[in-house]
């Protein structure tokens, strides 16, 4: 390194900067040659690690039908990286999405119309955990909104399920199926 530096004081002569929309560099030889450089100004530390405007967009993409960490696992198989040049997870996903304020997907769910496990029990007249249990039983769809398997769901139609004292779940049809009679 010592010896880098000595060589360049032997070679250069003088260096006037200039500061402008770009950077000019005049260069002043020993031999009294001279040679100008220009460089663009460099970015500053946040603009280095942003986000790319593809990866945005993806996000804003996929958020119709995944979650954070679903988006997370596509745009590591995609090959995708951070401003910062590191794989994706859950978090660096919610945070790109409030920072660049993309609408999340539980508003999206909800613009579509679908439902909280509330407003659906209150609808149907049972109880919340009723309203779970006929959605892991698939008598009712839902749409993840969240890592947690928090869901909403869409309004179940002329043909609800409904309350059946007796009769276990797993031998329901579910409420999107039409029964046929037979005779």
């Amino acid at each position: 390194m010592r010896e880098r530096k000595r060589i360049a004081r032997l070679l250069i002569t003088d260096v006037t900067l200039t500061k402008a929309e770009r950077i000019t560099a005049q260069v002043r030889l020993s031999g009294g040659r001279h040679h100008t450089l220009d460089l663009p100004l460099p970015l500053g530390g946040g603009k280095l690690w942003q986000t790319p405007g593809s990866v945005i967009a993806a996000i804003d993409t996929l958020l119709e039908d995944h979650t954070d960490a679903e988006i997370a696992d596509i745009l590591n198989q995609r090959g995708l990286t951070s401003g910062k040049n590191l794989p994706f997870h859950r978090l660096l996903v919610r945070d790109i999405r409030q920072d660049y304020q993309l609408t999340s997907r539980f508003d999206r769910l909800r613009d579509r119309g679908l439902l909280t496990a509330y407003e659906l029990a209150e609808l149907l007249d049972v109880s919340v955990p009723t309203i779970w249990k006929w959605h892991r039983a698939g008598l009712l769809e839902g749409e993840k909104y969240n890592d947690k398997n928090a869901c909403l769901y869409p309004h179940p139609g002329p043909n609800p399920p409904r309350v059946q004292q007796g009769v276990h779940l797993d031998r329901r049809r579910p409420a999107t199926t039409t029964r046929k009679r037979t005779r």
